[in-house]
């Protein structure tokens, strides 16, 4: 009887302990953040120390010490395609990325093995790739860890680490322009391109600077097609780049009533930056 009673006793404490865990927000949430960077993704996975009243760099994360960046599992970061990291190319796929903080640069360092747990095991025989990066000294406190994109361009971002009183970034760059023309040149050679491949072309060709007098001849193709605000601003800053202020004015000139009738006010200014590059 007593074995059966101390069995039921077991038996109901397990049970106990098993339903009565408690479950609280995590003291480092989880983040994951991701951003398109050229004609790819970039996606960062990490989690968020909080500063608490602490002393960290220097202190609770020492300088010159293997850091998993951040809390808990080594922070991720994942790339659709190849991409250039601080001006070298790393391949697609997700990397770990430790940190080595210091007083006035860090080492960042790019390592095959984005599963361990904390800088625990950390292999620096896994590393792909590493360089340094200068440490910023911040005005203003950063309480939780924050990893952002910052600094964009069409292809371009920059990774920028914020902590305490310090923030480090790189640079991450998906040169697509070989591509891009190859794709233009392939797709505008089509007698039946659309107006949305012309239209396209032209703008790339105009915020590139290359071959301007092809750009317009897209563009006056579209105008042909589609005559909206939108077309003959096109053709209108196109023009007015070359320095072909007649062409520029006339194709203004029709897309302001059309803009300012759609209440536009993007293209009313674009329109008002072409009569003022040519004088009117």
């Amino acid at each position: 009887m007593k074995k059966l009673f101390f069995s039921f006793v077991v038996s109901g404490l397990m049970a106990f302990g098993a339903n009565a865990q408690i479950k609280t927000p995590p003291a480092s949430p989880a983040s994951t953040i991701t951003q398109g960077v050229g004609l790819t993704s970039v996606s960062i996975t990490y989690n968020r120390p909080s500063v608490k009243g602490r002393k960290i760099f220097g202190n609770l994360t020492p300088y010159g010490k293997v850091w998993r960046t951040g809390a808990n599992q080594i922070t991720s970061i994942k790339f659709g395609e190849d991409l250039l990291v601080n001006g070298k190319t790393l391949k697609a796929g997700s990397y770990g990325l430790y940190t080595v903080p210091g007083e006035k640069t860090w080492k960042i360092i790019f390592n095959s093995d984005d599963k361990q747990w904390g800088a625990y095991a950390y292999d620096p025989a896994k590393d792909v790739y590493s360089f340094e990066v200068p440490a910023i000294k911040l005005k203003d406190l950063v309480e939780n860890m924050t990893i952002a994109f910052v600094d964009f361009t069409p292809t371009t971002t920059n990774v920028q680490i914020s902590w305490e009183n310090t923030a480090v970034k790189f640079k991450l760059e998906h040169d697509v322009k070989d591509r891009i023309l190859a794709d233009i040149k392939e797709k505008t050679a089509d007698p039946n391109a659309n107006m949305g491949t012309l239209m396209g072309a032209a703008d790339y060709y105009y915020e590139n600077n290359i071959e301007l007098d092809k750009a317009l001849v897209w563009a006056q193709k579209v105008i042909e097609k589609d005559q909206k605000y939108y077309t003959y601003q096109l053709a209108a800053r196109i023009a007015a780049k070359m320095g072909k202020c007649d062409v520029a004015l006339a194709n203004a000139e029709k897309s302001m009533p059309l803009a300012k009738e759609a209440g536009d006010d993007a293209y009313i200014k674009l329109n008002e930056a072409v009569f003022a590059k040519c004088k009117k």
